[in-house]
């Protein structure tokens, strides 16, 4: 190991998923959106919501998904893209219930596999070939609803790593990656047990080759950091900067960190979990351009894609908002 990433890795004292602690006394930012996409999105969809634990079963290491889902399926002969999500590490998808619920509310069929051990990615495609079979079963509530040619991805630490790799994994299936709080590769050899030797848990960006990735974090996570002092080729991605970087150019992609949030303000509902050091201030002000972006790729949403091109767009202009890049034109 470098000293580099010795240097990184001697700041990290908090188990992958679980949070960091916050620094004591420090206030909760202002997140609130201040511009039109992020207000926008940042708001409930139009749609009811229906969600349920324990939906199917199950995925390949026998885990139960969940589910969320626009109650009222189908509607006017909407078809509704898929995303996969991936917990952190000791978490279960109730915990992310707000922000699952709100994509959902967009017109998204949200599904998790409940499994703390999501690093493989695995689980994740399992999860989406489960919802590709109920689109096709006249039994299912799912049945002939799902707009199965675009599915995304997205996960919170460990998840995140499962995103990327899921994603590596698919075959192009995945259309939208979102890895959020995306820890450095320093920490992979914490992802243990691997449910297969084969199947590495470290998430390496160089292997991706289509669709698009948005990398988020909050600036108060040193389990996902948003630069690293060395230059990614020399000691791999450990930030939000190095995975950018190690990201071919051929694919779109944008990162941005939230200015304040600790490293499991993601699960807020809105606020923070009770007694969770690891959160600042919710997850609310993720939630406008989380859901833009998967508005823009999967649902073609030319307003919300305005808000991601490079220099110009709306997330460029944000004060909430730092580290921001993108390789997205027009």
């Amino acid at each position: 190991m470098s000293r580099g990433v010795v240097l990184l890795a001697a700041a990290t004292l908090a188990v992958l998923g679980t949070g960091a602690t916050a620094q004591a006394g420090a206030p909760a930012p202002d997140n609130e959106p201040i511009k039109s996409v992020e207000a926008t999105y940042s708001e409930r969809g139009p749609w009811e919501v229906t969600k349920q634990q324990g939906f199917g079963c199950c995925d390949s290491t026998g885990h139960k998904f969940d589910v969320w889902y626009p109650t009222d399926l189908g509607a006017d002969g909407t078809k509704h893209p898929i995303i996969t999500w991936g917990d952190g590490t000791f978490a279960h998808p109730f915990q992310y219930d707000y922000l699952l619920s709100h994509l959902a509310s967009w017109g998204f069929v949200v599904i998790a596999p409940d499994t703390t051990n999501s690093g493989s990615g695995q689980e994740m495609l399992d999860a989406v070939d489960f919802l590709k079979r109920q689109d096709s079963d006249p039994a299912s509530v799912f049945y002939q609803t799902l707009d199965t040619d675009n599915v995304g991805a997205m996960g919170h630490s460990q998840g995140a790593v499962g995103t990327l790799n899921a994603t590596a994994r698919s075959g192009g299936a995945i259309k939208s990656s979102v890895p959020i709080e995306l820890p450095g590769q320093f920490m992979c050899t914490l992802n243990t047990p691997k449910p297969d030797p084969a199947m590495t848990v470290c998430a390496d960006p160089r292997q991706l080759t289509t669709g698009s990735i948005l990398y988020v974090n909050g600036s108060g996570s040193p389990i996902s950091p948003s630069t690293q002092p060395l230059p990614w080729e020399q000691i791999g991605p450990q930030s939000a900067q190095g995975y950018f970087g190690a990201t071919p150019d051929s694919m779109q992609k944008a990162m941005a960190t939230l200015n304040g949030p600790n490293h499991n303000d993601i699960q807020g509902q809105p606020g923070c979990p009770v007694n969770d050091p690891g959160c600042v201030s919710g997850v609310q002000g993720f939630l406008g351009v989380l859901t833009a972006w998967n508005m823009d790729k999967l649902r073609g949403d030319a307003h919300a894609h305005s808000a991601f091109v490079s220099g110009t767009g709306e997330l460029f202009g944000q004060t909430a908002w730092s580290n921001q890049a993108s390789n997205i034109t027009g």
